[in-house]
């Protein structure tokens, strides 16, 4: 991978940031955050997977358009083929720190000794298992192994000087004889080895409340994902299919100030803007939610 230097990789990520915020102020009906309160009292950052096609053209110039609009951390889903220090070193060029970082499940059970040492390398301080195949959460029997395993990373996170997490989609919130998923695996890991990544939306989209779980398990969850909910669309346990049911941070039905008001009491550290489908330009939309969340007073 070619190296620039700080100055270099700055001018690049500027290119296309004048017409991003032209572009971001044309937009219609921008959402005006509550005007009391307090700003919010930690760093704001991406998750990457956001901008993942215009990674996979620019690793580069996308890493510092994200840095240009303000965003001082993100979460690695993939180093994109480079080494951990080529990806640590073009961090820092940015001035960013990536925190927290998604590591798939099976890397979990093969080679998970070489992805703490790249999580190390790149100064993370929470490794995450992101999502679960099919087959691995048609029974609450298996959520039971799973919580054991997230047990065993967890342990293997604190030796290294990190945590272990996990990030909710909607199907955690499916009942086997009465039980949900997701608490099961809150209740089967052990506090102090597994954290919660808890998807703002996709808790909603499944019908459930954050501010209900940060009562029943205060200090639990380390990290939020930060991406709306359309005001038109039903909640469900199914994927959505067929529509984009994301929209930007301040654009749809969640209560930001409600559920961030919360956030010492959940024990949160971090807060990840992710929105997995854009309607537009991914960066537009990143611009959009780093508008309302720099502006919103909880």
């Amino acid at each position: 991978m070619k190296i620039v230097n700080r100055r270099e990789f700055l001018q690049k990520g500027s290119l296309g940031i004048a017409a991003l915020t032209a572009a971001c102020q044309r937009a219609e009906e921008q959402p005006e955050p509550a005007a009391q309160g307090k700003p919010l009292s930690f760093s704001m950052g991406v998750q990457l997977y956001t901008v993942r096609n215009e990674l996979e053209k620019d690793l580069e110039g996308t890493i510092a358009k994200v840095a240009a609009i303000g965003y001082k951390e993100v979460e690695m889903y993939s180093l994109h083929g480079k080494p951990a220090s080529e990806v640590a070193q073009l961090l820092t060029l940015s001035g960013l720190k990536s925190p927290s970082g998604h590591f798939m499940l099976d890397t979990l059970r093969s080679g998970w000794e070489k992805q703490i040492e790249d999580a190390k390398t790149l100064g993370m301080e929470y490794m995450v298992c992101p999502i679960l195949p099919e087959e691995e959460r048609n029974s609450l029997d298996n959520y039971r192994k799973l919580a054991d395993l997230f047990n065993q990373r967890g342990e293997d996170c604190r030796k290294a000087g990190m945590r272990f997490c996990y990030h909710n989609h909607n199907f955690e919130f499916q009942s086997f004889d009465g039980v949900l998923a997701y608490d099961e695996l809150l209740q089967r890991t052990d506090p102090e080895l597994v954290q919660m990544e808890l998807d703002c939306f996709w808790i909603t989209y499944a019908g459930h409340d954050p501010l209900e779980y940060f009562d029943r398990h205060p200090g639990r969850f380390a990290l939020l994902h930060i991406k709306d909910l359309k005001a038109d669309v039903e909640t469900s346990l199914e994927s959505p299919e067929g529509f984009n049911p994301f929209t930007e941070v301040g654009r749809g039905r969640i209560d930001w100030t409600r559920i961030l008001g919360a956030a010492e009491k959940a024990g949160v550290k971090h807060i990840f803007v992710e929105q997995d489908e854009t309607d537009g330009s991914p960066l537009e939309s990143l611009q959009v939610s780093y508008n309302y969340l720099s502006e919103l007073k909880i």
